[in-house]
Protein backbone atom coordinates (compact mmCIF):
# COMPACT_ATOMS: atom_id res chain seq x y z
CA UNK A 1 0.00 0.00 0.00
CA UNK A 2 1.51 3.14 -1.10
CA UNK A 3 0.25 6.85 -0.25
CA UNK A 4 0.98 10.01 -2.48
CA UNK A 5 3.79 12.44 -0.75
CA UNK A 6 2.58 15.20 0.87
CA UNK A 7 2.99 18.06 -1.57
CA UNK A 8 5.28 20.57 -0.62
CA UNK A 9 3.53 24.14 0.16
CA UNK A 10 5.83 26.98 -1.41
CA UNK A 11 7.26 29.44 1.07
CA UNK A 12 8.63 32.51 1.43
CA UNK A 13 12.29 32.29 -0.49
CA UNK A 14 15.25 34.10 0.68
CA UNK A 15 15.74 36.80 -1.45
CA UNK A 16 18.83 36.03 -2.78
CA UNK A 17 17.05 33.03 -3.56
CA UNK A 18 15.31 34.73 -6.19
CA UNK A 19 16.77 34.27 -10.21
CA UNK A 20 14.97 37.76 -10.31
CA UNK A 21 16.44 39.92 -7.69
CA UNK A 22 20.01 38.07 -8.31
CA UNK A 23 18.98 38.90 -11.92
CA UNK A 24 18.70 42.91 -10.89
CA UNK A 25 21.18 42.55 -8.36
CA UNK A 26 24.33 41.60 -10.34
CA UNK A 27 23.16 44.19 -13.36
CA UNK A 28 23.34 47.09 -10.50
CA UNK A 29 27.12 45.62 -9.30
CA UNK A 30 28.45 45.82 -12.70
CA UNK A 31 26.97 49.32 -14.07
CA UNK A 32 28.20 50.68 -10.30
CA UNK A 33 31.56 48.99 -10.93
CA UNK A 34 32.16 50.18 -14.68
CA UNK A 35 30.81 53.88 -13.09
CA UNK A 36 33.30 53.51 -10.29
CA UNK A 37 36.16 52.68 -12.88
CA UNK A 38 34.84 55.08 -15.53
CA UNK A 39 35.27 58.07 -12.72
CA UNK A 40 39.10 56.68 -11.39
CA UNK A 41 40.33 56.92 -14.88
CA UNK A 42 38.82 60.29 -15.47
CA UNK A 43 39.82 61.45 -11.64
CA UNK A 44 43.47 60.24 -12.73
CA UNK A 45 43.77 61.60 -16.35
CA UNK A 46 42.77 64.83 -15.13
CA UNK A 47 45.68 64.56 -12.03
CA UNK A 48 48.05 63.87 -14.24
CA UNK A 49 47.33 66.64 -16.88
CA UNK A 50 47.45 69.16 -13.79
CA UNK A 51 50.45 67.72 -12.52
CA UNK A 52 52.59 68.49 -16.07
CA UNK A 53 51.00 71.58 -16.36
CA UNK A 54 48.46 70.84 -19.26
CA UNK A 55 45.70 72.84 -19.61
CA UNK A 56 41.58 71.00 -19.87
CA UNK A 57 38.67 72.02 -20.74
CA UNK A 58 36.55 73.01 -24.11
CA UNK A 59 37.73 76.42 -24.53
CA UNK A 60 40.31 75.98 -27.30
CA UNK A 61 37.41 75.81 -29.37
CA UNK A 62 37.42 79.63 -29.65
CA UNK A 63 40.44 80.38 -30.78
CA UNK A 64 41.59 81.32 -34.16
CA UNK A 65 42.61 78.22 -35.99
CA UNK A 66 45.39 80.12 -38.23
CA UNK A 67 45.91 77.43 -41.13
CA UNK A 68 44.42 76.24 -44.67
CA UNK A 69 42.37 73.68 -45.71
CA UNK A 70 42.27 72.45 -49.08
CA UNK A 71 38.76 71.76 -49.53
CA UNK A 72 36.01 72.38 -47.47
CA UNK A 73 31.88 72.01 -47.71
CA UNK A 74 31.58 75.40 -46.14
CA UNK A 75 32.51 78.68 -45.89
CA UNK A 76 36.29 78.62 -43.92
CA UNK A 77 39.15 80.83 -43.55
CA UNK A 78 42.39 81.05 -41.73
CA UNK A 79 40.79 83.51 -39.77
CA UNK A 80 37.94 81.21 -37.92
CA UNK A 81 38.29 79.08 -35.05
CA UNK A 82 39.27 75.31 -34.21
CA UNK A 83 35.46 75.05 -33.80
CA UNK A 84 34.52 75.67 -37.64
CA UNK A 85 37.39 73.57 -38.58
CA UNK A 86 35.79 70.83 -36.55
CA UNK A 87 32.95 71.06 -38.80
CA UNK A 88 34.31 71.20 -41.86
CA UNK A 89 36.44 68.26 -41.56
CA UNK A 90 33.01 66.25 -39.90
CA UNK A 91 31.32 67.62 -43.29
CA UNK A 92 34.16 66.02 -45.54
CA UNK A 93 34.63 62.63 -43.60
CA UNK A 94 30.34 62.44 -43.89
CA UNK A 95 30.76 63.31 -48.33
CA UNK A 96 33.39 60.54 -48.29
CA UNK A 97 31.18 58.12 -46.10
CA UNK A 98 27.59 59.09 -47.60
CA UNK A 99 29.12 58.88 -51.62
CA UNK A 100 30.96 55.97 -51.11
CA UNK A 101 28.21 54.13 -49.21
CA UNK A 102 25.58 54.81 -52.55
CA UNK A 103 28.68 53.92 -54.87
CA UNK A 104 29.53 50.71 -53.06
CA UNK A 105 25.92 49.70 -52.75
CA UNK A 106 25.47 49.96 -56.52
CA UNK A 107 28.75 48.29 -57.74
CA UNK A 108 28.65 45.89 -54.95
CA UNK A 109 24.87 44.75 -56.89
CA UNK A 110 25.66 44.88 -59.61
CA UNK A 111 28.61 42.30 -59.73
CA UNK A 112 26.54 40.34 -56.99
CA UNK A 113 23.87 39.99 -59.63
CA UNK A 114 26.90 39.27 -62.44
CA UNK A 115 28.28 36.54 -59.93
CA UNK A 116 25.78 34.42 -60.58
CA UNK A 117 24.75 35.44 -64.99
CA UNK A 118 24.87 32.51 -67.07
CA UNK A 119 26.87 34.22 -69.29
CA UNK A 120 30.43 32.16 -68.33
CA UNK A 121 32.60 35.95 -69.29
CA UNK A 122 30.32 37.95 -66.83
CA UNK A 123 30.45 35.35 -64.27
CA UNK A 124 33.99 35.22 -64.49
CA UNK A 125 34.94 38.92 -64.92
CA UNK A 126 32.79 39.53 -61.50
CA UNK A 127 34.71 36.73 -59.88
CA UNK A 128 37.78 38.11 -60.90
CA UNK A 129 37.11 41.46 -59.85
CA UNK A 130 36.14 40.48 -56.52
CA UNK A 131 38.96 38.12 -55.93
CA UNK A 132 41.81 40.78 -57.13
CA UNK A 133 40.07 44.01 -55.24
CA UNK A 134 38.96 41.94 -51.87
CA UNK A 135 42.74 40.61 -51.27
CA UNK A 136 44.39 43.87 -51.27
CA UNK A 137 45.06 46.01 -48.76
CA UNK A 138 42.63 49.07 -48.75
CA UNK A 139 45.78 51.40 -47.84
CA UNK A 140 47.93 50.00 -50.76
CA UNK A 141 44.82 50.76 -53.01
CA UNK A 142 44.29 54.48 -51.79
CA UNK A 143 47.98 54.68 -52.55
CA UNK A 144 47.36 53.38 -56.19
CA UNK A 145 44.41 55.58 -57.24
CA UNK A 146 46.40 58.54 -55.95
CA UNK A 147 49.81 58.26 -57.00
CA UNK A 148 49.76 55.97 -59.84
CA UNK A 149 46.58 57.14 -61.54
CA UNK A 150 45.44 60.33 -60.58
CA UNK A 151 48.70 61.60 -59.94
CA UNK A 152 50.05 60.47 -63.67
CA UNK A 153 47.53 63.01 -64.99
CA UNK A 154 48.64 66.09 -66.86
CA UNK A 155 48.63 69.58 -64.95
CA UNK A 156 46.37 72.43 -65.36
CA UNK A 157 47.46 74.07 -68.79
CA UNK A 158 47.15 70.13 -70.68
CA UNK A 159 43.93 69.14 -68.70
CA UNK A 160 41.52 67.12 -70.48
CA UNK A 161 38.92 69.21 -71.88
CA UNK A 162 35.75 67.46 -71.79
CA UNK A 163 32.88 69.58 -73.74
CA UNK A 164 34.81 72.87 -72.34
CA UNK A 165 32.69 73.34 -69.37
CA UNK A 166 34.84 70.03 -67.58
CA UNK A 167 38.45 69.54 -67.17
CA UNK A 168 40.67 66.88 -65.68
CA UNK A 169 44.08 67.18 -64.31
CA UNK A 170 46.29 66.71 -61.51
CA UNK A 171 45.11 69.33 -59.44
CA UNK A 172 41.29 67.50 -59.66
CA UNK A 173 38.49 67.82 -61.72
CA UNK A 174 36.73 71.18 -62.12
CA UNK A 175 32.91 71.11 -62.90
CA UNK A 176 30.75 74.19 -63.38
CA UNK A 177 29.14 75.49 -60.37
CA UNK A 178 25.45 76.50 -60.36
CA UNK A 179 24.55 80.00 -59.45
CA UNK A 180 21.14 80.45 -57.84
CA UNK A 181 19.23 83.46 -58.70
CA UNK A 182 15.73 84.74 -56.99
CA UNK A 183 12.97 82.25 -57.63
CA UNK A 184 15.57 79.00 -57.73
CA UNK A 185 14.17 78.18 -54.64
CA UNK A 186 10.72 77.14 -56.57
CA UNK A 187 12.73 74.81 -58.47
CA UNK A 188 13.49 72.95 -55.03
CA UNK A 189 9.60 73.32 -53.65
CA UNK A 190 8.58 71.27 -56.86
CA UNK A 191 11.63 68.98 -56.99
CA UNK A 192 10.21 67.90 -53.56
CA UNK A 193 6.39 68.02 -54.72
CA UNK A 194 7.55 65.77 -57.38
CA UNK A 195 9.45 63.69 -55.18
CA UNK A 196 6.30 63.15 -52.66
CA UNK A 197 3.78 62.56 -55.95
CA UNK A 198 6.17 59.90 -56.99
CA UNK A 199 6.68 58.45 -53.71
CA UNK A 200 2.36 58.02 -53.40
CA UNK A 201 2.01 56.82 -57.05
CA UNK A 202 4.64 54.01 -56.44
CA UNK A 203 2.71 52.90 -53.36
CA UNK A 204 -0.71 53.21 -55.30
CA UNK A 205 0.36 51.39 -58.00
CA UNK A 206 2.04 48.53 -55.59
CA UNK A 207 -1.52 47.99 -53.70
CA UNK A 208 -3.18 47.99 -56.78
CA UNK A 209 -0.97 45.28 -58.36
CA UNK A 210 -1.24 43.32 -55.45
CA UNK A 211 -5.24 43.71 -55.62
CA UNK A 212 -5.93 43.27 -58.85
CA UNK A 213 -2.93 41.68 -60.83
CA UNK A 214 -2.31 44.83 -62.80
CA UNK A 215 0.59 46.27 -63.52
CA UNK A 216 0.72 50.10 -63.44
CA UNK A 217 3.93 52.02 -65.24
CA UNK A 218 5.11 53.68 -62.23
CA UNK A 219 8.48 54.07 -62.78
CA UNK A 220 8.49 55.77 -65.76
CA UNK A 221 5.69 58.41 -64.77
CA UNK A 222 7.88 58.64 -61.81
CA UNK A 223 10.67 59.59 -63.54
CA UNK A 224 9.13 62.15 -65.96
CA UNK A 225 7.49 63.71 -62.91
CA UNK A 226 10.75 64.43 -60.82
CA UNK A 227 12.27 65.68 -63.99
CA UNK A 228 9.75 67.23 -65.58
CA UNK A 229 8.34 69.20 -62.71
CA UNK A 230 11.73 71.01 -61.58
CA UNK A 231 12.65 71.66 -65.30
CA UNK A 232 8.96 73.60 -65.82
CA UNK A 233 9.57 75.44 -62.77
CA UNK A 234 12.64 76.32 -64.44
CA UNK A 235 11.61 78.36 -67.28
CA UNK A 236 8.29 79.29 -65.53
CA UNK A 237 10.84 81.71 -63.10
CA UNK A 238 12.77 82.83 -66.05
CA UNK A 239 16.13 80.37 -65.94
CA UNK A 240 16.78 81.49 -62.40
CA UNK A 241 19.80 79.21 -61.89
CA UNK A 242 23.21 79.91 -63.96
CA UNK A 243 26.74 78.19 -64.40
CA UNK A 244 29.99 79.22 -63.45
CA UNK A 245 32.18 78.03 -66.30
CA UNK A 246 35.97 77.23 -65.17
CA UNK A 247 37.86 78.75 -67.20
CA UNK A 248 42.75 78.68 -67.05
CA UNK A 249 43.60 81.41 -65.16
CA UNK A 250 47.52 81.68 -64.49
CA UNK A 251 48.68 78.65 -63.33
CA UNK A 252 45.08 77.07 -62.28
CA UNK A 253 41.32 77.02 -63.09
CA UNK A 254 39.10 79.50 -62.03
CA UNK A 255 35.55 79.45 -61.53
CA UNK A 256 33.40 76.08 -60.90
CA UNK A 257 33.60 73.04 -58.20
CA UNK A 258 37.04 71.37 -57.81
CA UNK A 259 36.70 67.87 -56.60
CA UNK A 260 40.61 67.41 -55.54
CA UNK A 261 42.22 64.46 -56.55
CA UNK A 262 42.68 63.29 -52.71
CA UNK A 263 38.69 62.79 -52.56
CA UNK A 264 38.56 61.19 -55.94
CA UNK A 265 41.33 58.81 -54.94
CA UNK A 266 39.68 57.67 -51.46
CA UNK A 267 36.00 57.46 -53.13
CA UNK A 268 37.28 54.94 -55.84
CA UNK A 269 39.19 52.55 -53.35
CA UNK A 270 36.27 52.69 -50.43
CA UNK A 271 33.86 52.28 -53.46
CA UNK A 272 35.94 49.03 -55.10
CA UNK A 273 37.70 47.66 -52.35
CA UNK A 274 34.13 47.57 -49.96
CA UNK A 275 31.64 46.62 -53.36
CA UNK A 276 33.47 43.45 -53.16
CA UNK A 277 32.11 42.36 -50.05
CA UNK A 278 28.94 43.78 -50.55
CA UNK A 279 28.77 41.72 -54.02
CA UNK A 280 29.57 38.67 -51.90
CA UNK A 281 26.29 39.10 -49.35
CA UNK A 282 24.19 40.01 -52.29
CA UNK A 283 25.36 36.63 -54.29
CA UNK A 284 24.28 34.66 -50.67
CA UNK A 285 21.21 36.42 -50.41
CA UNK A 286 20.14 35.30 -53.84
CA UNK A 287 21.49 32.05 -53.52
CA UNK A 288 19.65 31.71 -50.16
CA UNK A 289 16.19 32.29 -52.10
CA UNK A 290 14.94 28.76 -52.72
CA UNK A 291 14.96 28.40 -56.87
CA UNK A 292 11.27 27.09 -56.53
CA UNK A 293 10.38 30.79 -56.44
CA UNK A 294 11.97 31.63 -59.35
CA UNK A 295 10.61 28.55 -61.05
CA UNK A 296 7.38 29.13 -59.68
CA UNK A 297 7.38 32.95 -61.31
CA UNK A 298 8.98 31.90 -64.59
CA UNK A 299 6.26 29.91 -65.17
CA UNK A 300 3.36 32.92 -64.11
CA UNK A 301 5.36 34.15 -67.67
CA UNK A 302 6.98 37.36 -65.60
CA UNK A 303 10.29 38.07 -67.55
CA UNK A 304 13.61 36.99 -65.69
CA UNK A 305 14.53 40.74 -64.55
CA UNK A 306 10.89 41.15 -63.13
CA UNK A 307 11.71 38.12 -61.13
CA UNK A 308 14.61 39.40 -59.80
CA UNK A 309 13.42 42.22 -59.07
CA UNK A 310 9.75 41.34 -57.94
CA UNK A 311 10.40 37.97 -56.43
CA UNK A 312 14.13 37.25 -55.83
CA UNK A 313 15.61 40.14 -54.07
CA UNK A 314 12.54 41.24 -51.66
CA UNK A 315 12.99 37.74 -50.31
CA UNK A 316 16.91 37.40 -50.10
CA UNK A 317 17.10 41.60 -48.23
CA UNK A 318 16.45 39.92 -45.05
CA UNK A 319 19.59 38.07 -45.55
CA UNK A 320 21.64 41.03 -47.17
CA UNK A 321 20.41 43.54 -44.88
CA UNK A 322 21.92 42.62 -41.80
CA UNK A 323 25.65 42.49 -42.62
CA UNK A 324 25.26 44.84 -45.32
CA UNK A 325 24.87 47.08 -42.57
CA UNK A 326 28.44 46.26 -41.37
CA UNK A 327 29.86 47.19 -44.49
CA UNK A 328 28.28 50.55 -44.34
CA UNK A 329 30.26 50.81 -40.98
CA UNK A 330 33.52 49.50 -41.87
CA UNK A 331 33.47 51.91 -45.05
CA UNK A 332 33.00 54.80 -42.62
CA UNK A 333 35.51 53.85 -40.29
CA UNK A 334 38.00 52.95 -42.87
CA UNK A 335 37.27 56.79 -44.05
CA UNK A 336 39.81 57.26 -41.67
CA UNK A 337 42.38 56.33 -43.81
CA UNK A 338 42.26 59.90 -45.84
CA UNK A 339 44.92 60.80 -43.36
CA UNK A 340 47.54 59.13 -45.54
CA UNK A 341 47.63 60.90 -48.59
CA UNK A 342 45.96 64.11 -46.97
CA UNK A 343 42.02 64.14 -47.54
CA UNK A 344 40.98 66.62 -45.13
CA UNK A 345 38.63 64.17 -43.26
CA UNK A 346 38.05 64.75 -39.56
CA UNK A 347 40.47 62.55 -38.25
CA UNK A 348 43.64 64.89 -40.78
CA UNK A 349 42.26 68.38 -40.27
CA UNK A 350 40.65 67.88 -35.99
CA UNK A 351 43.26 64.78 -34.93
CA UNK A 352 45.78 65.81 -36.99
CA UNK A 353 46.33 69.85 -37.32
CA UNK A 354 44.46 70.87 -34.38
CA UNK A 355 45.41 68.74 -31.64
CA UNK A 356 49.50 69.26 -33.12
CA UNK A 357 48.82 73.09 -32.57
CA UNK A 358 46.35 73.45 -29.38
CA UNK A 359 48.06 70.18 -27.91
CA UNK A 360 44.37 69.49 -26.12
CA UNK A 361 44.91 65.92 -27.23
CA UNK A 362 41.95 63.82 -24.75
CA UNK A 363 39.69 66.72 -25.80
CA UNK A 364 40.68 66.56 -29.14
CA UNK A 365 40.32 62.66 -29.37
CA UNK A 366 36.89 62.08 -27.11
CA UNK A 367 35.23 64.17 -29.63
CA UNK A 368 36.90 62.54 -32.77
CA UNK A 369 35.72 59.45 -30.88
CA UNK A 370 32.00 60.44 -29.99
CA UNK A 371 31.44 62.23 -33.79
CA UNK A 372 32.60 58.40 -35.13
CA UNK A 373 29.89 56.56 -32.94
CA UNK A 374 27.27 58.58 -33.45
CA UNK A 375 27.70 57.76 -37.01
CA UNK A 376 28.14 54.51 -37.07
CA UNK A 377 24.79 54.62 -34.63
CA UNK A 378 23.04 56.23 -36.87
CA UNK A 379 23.81 53.96 -40.24
CA UNK A 380 23.10 50.82 -37.50
CA UNK A 381 19.72 52.55 -36.81
CA UNK A 382 18.66 53.71 -39.88
CA UNK A 383 19.40 50.14 -41.39
CA UNK A 384 17.67 48.84 -38.80
CA UNK A 385 14.60 50.35 -39.31
CA UNK A 386 14.42 49.74 -43.08
CA UNK A 387 15.33 46.23 -41.95
CA UNK A 388 12.02 45.89 -40.10
CA UNK A 389 10.57 47.86 -43.13
CA UNK A 390 11.22 45.17 -45.70
CA UNK A 391 10.94 42.24 -43.10
CA UNK A 392 8.86 39.44 -44.17
CA UNK A 393 5.50 39.49 -42.40
CA UNK A 394 3.26 37.09 -41.35
CA UNK A 395 -0.64 37.37 -41.97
Amino acid sequence: MSSDPTPLKPGNPKPWNDPRVRSVAFQLIAIAAVAWIGYSLFQNTISNMESRGIRTGFGFLNETAGFGIIMSLIDYNETMTYARTFLVGLTNTLLVSGLGILFATIVGFIVGIARLSTNWLVAKLALAYIEIFRNVPLLLQIFFWYFAVLGTLPGPRQALDVGGVAFLSNRGIIIPRPVFEAGAGWIGIALIIALIASAVMVTWARRRQAATGRIFPAFPLASALILGLPALAYFVMGRPVGWDIPAMGGFNFSGGITAIPELGALLLALTIYTATFIAEIVRSGIVSVSSGQTEAALALGLPPRRVLRLVVIPQALRVIIPPLTSQYLNLTKNSSLAVAIGYPDLVNVFMGTSLNQTGQAVEIVAMTMAVYLAISLSISLLMNIYNRAVALKER
